[in-house]
């Protein structure tokens, strides 16, 4: 089997799913603003299992917060929160249960200051950290690590390399 073939083909399923579950929750206004509990966040323990989630969870974020109506620095400064927990998730992927710590770290520190910044939301900085961190335990920590511990027993079989 081509593994850049594979590679292309897994970084785009990941991020057709995170856009998918992204739409999906934003129906019930959960996808942005200062509480947010983006289901798709789950994903972000993927790269645990391939090098492929990195460049599909970015690109996946990219595209969820152009068509789920986020402002341009919101678009490439939260898409780069998504991508920086993804490669942390991947440097950790030898420690099992530190794996959603990376992207709740990002997006809990890098969230709060696009939504004062880009949507001018003033004093808000200790809320908006203690809600978007709240999301992310909630999507990385808790849905992350169920996702991780149901694909762990089939990983050979979803994620060859």
């Amino acid at each position: 089997m081509n593994k850049k073939a594979l590679f292309i083909t897994q970084a785009a399923m990941i991020a057709a799913l995170y856009v998918v579950l992204t739409v999906f929750i934003n129906a019930f206004g959960l996808a942005n603003g200062a509480i947010q509990v983006r289901i798709s966040e789950a994903l972000t323990i993927l790269p645990f299992f391939t090098p492929a989630a990195i460049p599909g969870l970015f690109i996946g974020c990219l595209i969820s917060n152009i068509v789920t109506g986020c402002l341009p620095w919101d678009v490439v400064f939260g898409s780069m929160a998504t991508l920086i927990g993804a490669l942390g998730t991947y440097a950790l992927r030898k420690y099992k249960f530190l794996a959603p710590v990376p992207p709740i770290l990002a997006n809990a520190l890098i969230v709060p200051i696009i939504l004062i910044k880009v949507y001018a939301v003033p004093d808000a900085y200790w809320f908006l950290l203690l809600t978007v961190s709240a999301g992310e335990v909630i999507s990385c920590g808790i849905l992350g690590m169920i996702l991780l511990f149901a694909l762990n027993k089939y990983r050979d079989k979803i994620f060859r390399q």
